[in-house]
């Protein structure tokens, strides 16, 4: 039986809503590990879903080096301005940032690239678990590197 105190550290952990935990929970038994693979599949399964869908909203963001040396900029879109004002679309474009001011690549290889924090997860991942919480489409638009 899966108790309030599993849903609730899932809940914290993945930051996904309170019945989805409780659906994963009960679908792996109570087991937190399996639990939480189950819920990074229905994320991948919601994102592809989502993926056809107008993402003409969003934010422009960017990070500057404090050797003041690298720069990025960046678009990211979603659907909905409600959601391109959300603290969680702002933590992943910020990390995005992150992720390209560390990592010099090509318009090819940046979603497959690992992400600097997890190196087993990709930059892929960490848009599709943030459509999964969030419920929309995102589209990285535009980046730009500048080093001196």
């Amino acid at each position: 039986m899966v108790t309030i105190e599993q849903i609730k550290q899932l809940r914290e952990e993945t930051g996904i809503s309170v019945s989805e935990c409780k659906k994963a929970l009960e679908a792996g038994g109570g087991d937190m590990a399996l639990a939480k693979e189950t819920l990074k599949k229905w994320g991948k399964d919601v994102a592809a879903r989502k993926g056809g869908r107008n993402a003409q909203q969003g934010i422009i963001d960017s990070y500057i080096h404090p050797n003041k040396k690298i720069g990025v900029m960046i678009r990211l879109n979603c659907e909905s301005d409600f959601v391109a004002k959300s603290d969680d679309f702002k933590n992943l474009s910020h990390e995005l940032c992150l992720q390209f001011a560390a990592v010099q690549s090509d318009a090819d290889s940046r979603l497959v690239q690992p992400w600097i924090k997890d190196s087993s997860k990709t930059v892929k991942d960490l848009i599709e678990a943030t459509i999964a919480k969030l419920g929309e489409n995102i589209v990285l638009g535009a980046v730009e590197r500048f080093e001196v």
